[in-house]
């Protein structure tokens, strides 16, 4: 005699009972992202993108000993990466002059931002940033419950005066500062900042994110011991190295510091193909050396794009830069909504007075033809 089979439960019954059980913390924050990527544009537009000058990723693309390095990883990509990224710490080492006990790799710069957050925020703890500096810094500490804290940029420029100065006010664990600066491409001398350093509480964690160093002038890192403990650098091999498709980033900091990062981190969230053409990239000073001429010329070519069409290009130390439309928040936007409409990829800052602005990656002369052609256009359309 067969057995009856158990009667399958409503649909109803399975909708109140299977549900993921979020903590309040997650349950009150916003369903969000840093930044609405090109490509979800591309699908919402239906229609690709004629210039992509939004993201400030290197269209000049990696070196093509990198490319090489990659293509032979890839018949190994069956096997996880070296979860001590052993190889490329230590050529990073060399690099810099330190010992591989100070470098740390990870997912780009965004992923050791967010841990780095979970070593050292709980909730309600203060973190003192820019208002209007980079958002994925902000997402990864209101996901963890921390408190923001923000001041003003001074002049288009990070102030690390005042972000030290509101640090020692509310007893900040961490304090972000980029150098040079993103969204406005300014930046400010290392011996400055080193400078302002004296100020900084003793119990706060200056976070140097400097993503875009290796395009800003001579002088522009901050020169400090590897061990010092004030502070922790982080670099990418997302911009000017032109492989932010791989996600390769590193820190810089006492090993103290370095070390606690193998509590939280993903030990294999380093991929075999992205560690083998990082050590490439890093060899390849030959190709560091024309990108960073590439990206030069670029942005003397936005900034007469720019004069050409009445508007003025604010300096930058990036592979960005920041055009200056004259006008409020509102203008700016239109001119994004209409490169966009004519197929240019732009962003814009997100805070007054900066949002006055649009922003603009380096481009291929291909690219910048088109910025020329379509500019115009846009102009007009927000005028009119």
């Amino acid at each position: 005699m067969r057995q009856a089979l158990p009667a399958r439960p409503s649909c109803a019954y399975l909708r109140a009972m299977t549900h993921a059980r979020f903590t309040p913390l997650v349950q009150s924050l916003p369903a969000t992202v840093p930044f609405v990527g090109p490509e979800t544009q591309v699908r919402q537009r239906g229609v690709d993108f004629r210039a992509r000058l939004g993201a400030n990723e290197s269209v000049f693309g990696p070196s093509p000993r990198a490319v090489a390095a990659m293509q032979a990883a890839a018949a190994e990509v069956w096997m996880y990466g070296d979860a001590e990224s052993h190889d490329l710490r230590h050529a990073l080492a060399q690099r810099h002059g330190v010992q591989p006990q100070n470098v740390l790799v990870g997912e780009g710069i965004d992923g050791l931002l967010g841990n780095l957050v979970r070593l050292t925020v709980a909730p309600g703890d203060a973190v003192v940033t820019s208002d209007g500096a980079y958002p994925t810094f902000n997402y990864h500490v209101t996901g963890h419950g921390g408190a923001l804290h923000k001041v003003p940029f001074r002049d288009d420029h990070e102030d690390p005066a005042a972000l030290f100065a509101k640090a020692r006010e509310v007893g900040a664990k961490l304090v972000y500062l980029s150098n040079p600066d993103n969204p406005m491409g300014s930046w400010h001398s290392g011996s400055d900042i080193l400078a302002a350093m004296a100020d900084l509480p003793e119990d706060t964690l200056l976070v140097l994110d400097e993503a875009y160093v290796e395009c800003a002038p001579r002088g522009t890192a901050v020169a400090v011991a590897p061990d010092d403990p004030r502070l922790i650098r982080m670099r990418t091999f997302s911009k000017v190295y032109g492989m932010a498709g791989a996600r390769v980033g590193y820190a810089l900091a006492a090993p103290e510091l370095i070390a606690a990062f193998d509590k939280v981190r993903n030990h294999f969230g380093m991929n075999r193909i992205g560690q083998a053409g990082a050590l490439a990239a890093l060899a390849d000073d030959d190709w560091l050396g024309q990108v960073q001429r590439d990206i030069a010329a670029a942005r003397d070519r936005i900034g007469a794009i720019a004069a050409e069409n009445g508007l003025s290009a604010l300096p930058s130390a990036t592979n960005f830069v920041a055009v200056d439309c004259g006008r409020d928040a509102d203008f700016a936007k239109a001119m994004v909504d209409n490169l966009v409409e004519l197929g240019v990829f732009v962003r814009m800052p997100f805070s007054t007075p900066q949002n006055r602005c649009i922003r603009i990656s380096c481009g291929t002369a291909a690219d910048l033809d088109i910025l020329a052609e379509t500019l115009p256009q846009a102009l007009a359309a927000a005028r009119g």
